[in-house]
């Protein structure tokens, strides 16, 4: 086996084969601002709908094992306190603004639309109220 076929070989195994990479999800920051007026936004009438739409079937305190389909521990989102101890990584992988919009998350169907991506950038920059 040539010293390229084992580079690649321990790449995969070390990369784990198949699952997705932290490069492939995470984006850059979205550089979102909040409004001057600030934002209607609030957990009830937009993070929690979000989360449970998008997001809470893999991020939730509830699954666990296989069940969270590689969703990372400690990255619950059915609640508030939940979603904000991770709000760089959610914007990141599933937020947009002006510098990014960023489609890492989630994986599959059904997904959020261009603007549902884009009021959380603007969720998040207002503090998640």
């Amino acid at each position: 086996m040539g010293v390229a076929m084992k580079a690649a070989l321990v790449a995969l195994v070390v990369l784990g084969a198949g699952c997705p990479s932290e490069e492939s999800i995470f984006g850059p920051a979205t550089e979102s601002v909040c409004p001057p007026a600030g934002t209607s936004l609030t957990y009830t009438n937009f993070g929690k709908p979000f989360m449970e739409s998008y997001c809470t079937r893999c991020h939730s305190s509830e699954l666990v094992g296989s069940q969270r389909q590689g969703a990372p521990s400690f990255h619950d989102f059915d609640s508030q306190f939940g979603v904000k101890a991770v709000s760089k990584h959610v914007d990141q992988t599933t937020a947009a603004g002006p510098a990014a919009t960023n489609d890492g998350m989630p994986p599959d169907k059904p997904a959020p639309t261009l603007e549902e991506r884009e009021q959380l950038g603007e969720w998040i920059a207002c503090g998640m109220p």
